[in-house]
């Protein structure tokens, strides 16, 4: 894996991977332009989309079909230099059939202890709490 940035404003990087290209920024509050998302946001996102490409990918193999997810990212950042995320609550919220309930408390489980690699970096140094609920109710 290769990833490049040239600096392309105050506090800017134009960022190509893998032949995309976006722009990471600090926030004007930082000192930045707000062209971008921050790198720390984007270590989130990161983590977003490999949990949820794996729980996606281990429902299908159970044939469990959901209807929809949407998984959120939290956290409150320490206060010494360098600033470090605290503990993560990553909340999954799943529109599917109530019968599956264990099988995607499964494919959760799965996702953050055998196969999300970006969990795996994130978590030797802040806890991440996953939380689930399917159609409204928590599992």
């Amino acid at each position: 894996m290769k990833v490049s940035g040239k600096k392309t404003g105050k506090l800017a990087f134009e960022i190509n991977q893998d032949g995309y290209t976006y722009t990471l920024d600090a926030p004007e509050s930082f000192g930045g332009e707000g062209k971008g998302p921050s790198p720390k946001g984007l270590l989130l996102s990161g983590l977003i989309g490999c949990t949820g490409i794996d729980v996606v990918v281990i429902l299908d193999k159970m044939r469990v079909e959901i209807q929809d997810m949407e998984i959120t990212a939290e956290t409150e950042l320490t206060d010494q230099e360098p600033s470090v995320f605290k503990e993560i609550t990553l909340t999954y919220h799943v529109t599917g059939n109530e019968k599956d309930a264990k099988k995607i408390k499964r494919a959760v489980s799965l996702s953050m202890e055998t196969y999300c690699g970006v969990s795996a970096i994130l978590k030797k140094h802040s806890p991440i709490i996953p939380k689930i609920y399917l159609n409204g109710k928590e599992i």
